[in-house]
């Protein structure tokens, strides 16, 4: 600790503390954001150990980065859905990510290298990353990277072991998130900043580098093209719409950094196909102003494009040359830019360090990070819930589809359907045409939800006639039509989702009710059995087969089922009832009876658990 913290760096390794605590300390009681709810609220990996190595399988996930799902499931396993432990663990990694770039940029001999870390842990671009619970994928990954370069650096004083940790460490990086797929290449650029030149033990040193990004990098483009493109081909359009999208969106985030205002969880996308020729000047620029840094390249030149082609390097992934996910929705976006922003921050320290005397760099920086910190903790506020999050945008920018669906969804989550339709509605008139199937699923919930059950088919089979591969869509259009009584028609659409997703705890539950109810038993029991095993906690599974156990005679396989329903939720009022049936199945009318009042105990008002007490009685003191 004393190596890495000598006394002399105590009063900065404060001011880092404080100062993330100061910005990030009421992100401790924030909720679930966006997709929160597919990465950990709902995601049935998370929930036993089968899920976990399904995490490192590759099944069932849009992405593979299972080291990141591995953190996510032992955070489930110690704090369930409570949200407090994955922003505490987000915020803490955020930390320690702002002390190993600072070790970083102090073993480059950067200085000051403390400016470097407290920039980066209260720069407002950051804060998209550290408050919102699905950015664990580079709070994590950026400390992995970190003590990669740290190890990196180590083992070029001849450390053999600190280049196999250097090795651990970016392949841990890589599993995590690929975006830091790069690194190979700045380890190239690093060997040029410090001799000027790369020669041929750099290209030795950094292979097998290369080769973990290669393979890793393969891993992901066959993950984004077979899971993540749902909506279709990407419009990315010919060289000249690439390039253009390339110099806009780094010159975009150059700008964010410089003036980190209008800051949104989503930015409008700009259209680029065919670009305009004014859309191309900024990669001119950026041209221009690298080729005049190589015309000369001296120390301080040769530090400047350090700083900027570590910006560069790490950007490119997400400039618009290749397709990813997310371009959907955007060309931008702040979590894109976690990992690159570090040359941009170290490039600032150096700065001060070269041109400012001590006291004076220290005043700068002080107070750099002062206005940097306040308008990271302004904008920090927004990221409280889903409710807060997308009011924000639409204040920002009241056209875009993606906050009106998502605020939809989430009134219609808060019970509030009525207020969540008219968002949804106006989503689906300024929406793109591929996002029309999902507005118009969330639509149909929403529809069912205010009593309006017909409309709700109505624009539910709407989606699955744009999507019919989508088995959340037919999932839900079944469960209209059972709730209308059209229930051999709810079963045509269960099939379709176990069909389309036969991994579906929930959808293999509801087809075994619409069985059950239809007197297909057998067929029931069968369903509800493969939810349970698919998901051996789901409590109403259980329930579900123990009730079609009964309606196939099978009682004593029944009352199995119920007492362990009854074992963990003692309080089920209907659980107790349907064992006190399948007891008096069995002719054991006491213990029948002992179930009806305690059904009644827990829900006074229970007609069918009373008339069945009622007829328990009767027929016990009819004579025989």
């Amino acid at each position: 600790m004393r190596r890495f913290l000598p006394p002399w760096t105590l009063l900065p390794a404060a001011l880092i503390c404080l100062a993330v605590a100061w910005v990030y300390r009421s992100t401790l009681g924030f909720g679930w954001l966006w997709d929160d709810a597919v990465t950990v609220v709902d995601n049935p990996l998370l929930r036993n150990g089968a899920g976990l190595g399904r995490i490192w399988a590759g099944s069932g996930t849009p992405d593979y980065f299972p080291l990141t799902a591995t953190v996510q499931w032992v955070l489930w396993h110690l704090g369930g859905v409570q949200p407090a432990g994955y922003h505490a663990a987000n915020v803490g990694l955020h930390l320690i990510a702002a002390f190993l770039f600072w070790r970083v940029l102090a073993k480059l001999g950067v200085g000051p290298a403390w400016v470097g870390g407290l920039l980066m842990a209260v720069h407002p671009v950051m804060v998209e990353s550290v408050a919102w619970v699905s950015e664990l994928k580079n709070t994590l990954s950026l400390p992995l990277l970190l003590g990669a370069f740290l190890f990196y650096l180590e083992s070029g004083e001849g450390s053999r072991p600190a280049y196999g940790a250097a090795l651990l460490c970016y392949l841990a990086a890589l599993l995590c998130k690929t975006s830091v797929v790069m690194f190979p290449g700045v380890l190239l650029l690093y060997a040029w900043w410090r001799r000027g030149r790369i020669d041929r033990r750099d290209l030795r040193s950094s292979a097998p580098f290369f080769a973990l990004s290669l393979a890793l990098g393969l891993v992901t483009v066959w993950f984004q093209d077979q899971r993540g493109m749902q909506a279709g081909i990407l419009p990315l359009g010919g060289l000249a719409s690439r390039l253009a999208t390339a110099g806009l969106t780094t010159g975009f985030y150059l700008s964010k950094t410089v003036f980190p205002t209008g800051l949104r969880p989503v930015y409008p996308r700009w259209p680029v196909d065919p670009p305009g020729w004014v859309q191309l000047l900024p990669l001119l620029s950026l041209g221009a102003a690298a080729g005049w840094l190589l015309i000369r390249p001296g120390p301080v030149r040769r530090t400047v494009l350090f700083g900027l082609g570590f910006f560069l390097l790490n950007l490119l992934p997400v400039i618009g040359l290749v397709p990813v996910a997310y371009f959907h929705i955007s060309w931008v976006a702040d979590h894109f830019a976690y990992l690159p922003l570090l040359g941009v921050f170290g490039l600032a320290a150096a700065a001060i360090g070269r041109w400012l005397p001590p006291a004076a760099g220290r005043a700068v920086a002080l107070a750099l990070a002062t206005l940097l910190a306040s308008a990271s903790r302004g904008y920090s506020r927004h990221f409280q819930n889903e409710e807060t999050l997308w009011a924000y945008v639409l204040r920002q920018d009241p056209g875009s589809w993606v906050a009106h669906n998502n605020l939809g969804k989430t009134l219609i989550k808060a019970g509030r359907p009525e207020e969540g339709i008219p968002q949804l509605e106006e989503a689906l008139r300024v929406g793109p045409p591929f996002a029309a199937a999902d507005i118009d699923l969330n639509l149909g919930f929403a529809l069912a939800l205010a009593g309006r059950p017909f409309e709700a088919i109505r624009r539910t089979e709407e989606a699955t006639r744009l999507r019919p591969n989508d088995a959340e869509a037919h999932s839900n259009l079944g469960n209209l039509l059972s709730q209308t009584g059209q229930v051999a028609d709810a079963i045509d659409q269960y099939r379709q989702a176990v069909r389309l997703n036969p991994n579906s705890a929930g959808v293999h539950n509801n087809l075994g009710i619409a069985l059950t109810r239809e007197g297909r038993t057998a067929e029931a029991i069968l369903e509800c059995a493969e939810a349970v095993r698919l998901e051996p906690g789901y409590l109403d599974a259980r329930y579900n087969w123990a009730v079609a156990l009964g309606h196939a005679g099978r009682n004593a396989e029944a009352l199995a089922q119920f007492r362990q329903v009854l074992e963990q939720a003692p309080d089920r009022a209907d659980a107790h009832n349907n064992l006190g049936i399948v007891l008096a199945g069995l002719g054991r009318v006491a213990e029948a009876q002992a179930e009806f009042e305690a059904a009644l105990r827990l829900k006074p008002d229970f007609l069918q658990a009373a008339q069945n007490l009622a007829r328990s009685r009767r027929a016990q003191a009819a004579p025989p």
